[in-house]
């Protein structure tokens, strides 16, 4: 079974069929808003089309685009987990309510909390790299970071700058507070039943010929403390209107936070700023951690509390 499980996988991601405008179905997706503003980033298509734009920015833009999807290419050098960046940010980081990323170049520099500062896109691409793929990120200027930066700016081609009421943004629309009658044990039930088949018993995704094409949930492979999607309140909202692949839309809000108390109630690589001392962390980092398990005790363990920190060098 465990050597058809690949093969079959396949042929269900190949079955899927596309949604042009993201994975989330139109009645499930949050109300719009008087006044936010849509945006519907350019297609590869029109980019190659696009005579105005010199081919040498083209290529950079393209390089961009194939490091977001399949960012497993820098593993080794800037990549220590089995995750790509649209690991959370599917639809190649276009679709609304699915993270997608080209607000970063119209709102950013400005100041975030996660390291109290003004940060600039590149410090917000770095970011990822540092706890979403528990690795190293690019150096400013380098070609990598440069053609990522490039790919972010041209999906954001005709939005406007500083615009913060924006349809389909970020990992927030469930609020931030976890319900009171949110349950980690029928968030496992969840898990077996809607999500092992993909992601696996044990949290693992799946790796096939080197290429990442379900990523882990937790484990040494996966996200560390330090990342986003540690935080309770965003894993929800993305499971709620992004899983599972195929089904978008079908989990109810509760179900979502279910399954994203379980998930992240398990042991992952350890956060980048750990000082030797998991509760002391988590309370230096109060703002971030408090949405998420770290530096609490879960079935007798305290999470986090360990050296390990996945695949990631040390220095």
């Amino acid at each position: 079974m465990k050597q058809l499980f690949p093969l079959a996988l396949l042929c269900l991601l190949a079955a899927m069929p596309a949604r042009a405008e993201g994975p989330v179905p139109p009645e499930a997706a949050p109300a719009y808003r008087e006044g936010q503003y849509r945006h519907e980033p350019p297609s590869v298509d029109a980019l190659r089309a696009d005579d105005s734009i010199h081919p040498a920015l083209k290529a950079v833009i393209l390089r961009g685009r194939d490091l977001f999807a399949n960012t497993q290419q820098l593993r080794g050098s800037h990549v220590f987990n089995a995750m790509n960046c649209s690991s959370c940010h599917p639809g190649d980081g276009r679709w609304a309510w699915a993270g997608p990323v080209w607000p970063a170049a119209t709102t950013l520099p400005d100041f975030r909390g996660k390291n109290g500062h003004v940060n600039t896109l590149e410090e917000r691409i770095a970011g990822c790299f540092t706890y979403s793929m528990n690795g190293r990120p690019p150096d400013s200027g380098s070609e990598t970071m440069v053609a990522l930066v490039a790919y972010h700016r041209w999906l954001a081609t005709g939005a406007p700058v500083y615009e913060r009421a924006i349809y389909g943004r970020g990992f927030r629309h469930l609020g931030t507070t976890i319900p009171e009658n949110t349950d980690r044990k029928r968030g496992e039930a969840l898990y077996q039943a809607r999500c092992a088949q993909c992601h696996g018993t044990d949290g693992n995704g799946l790796v096939v010929d080197g290429r990442s094409l379900v990523p882990p949930l937790w484990g040494d492979r996966a996200y560390n403390w330090g990342a986003g999607m540690s935080r309770i309140f965003t894993a929800a909202a993305f499971i709620h209107l992004n899983m599972p692949f195929g089904e978008a839309g079908s989990l109810s809000a509760q179900a979502a936070w279910d399954l994203s108390l379980f998930i992240n109630s398990h042991e992952r690589p350890q956060d980048p700023r750990y000082d030797g001392d998991a509760r002391r962390t988590r309370d230096r980092y109060r703002q971030f951690h408090r949405h998420t398990r770290y530096g609490t005790v879960v079935d007798g363990r305290l999470l986090g509390q360990h050296d390990n920190t996945g695949a990631r060098p040390s220095s």
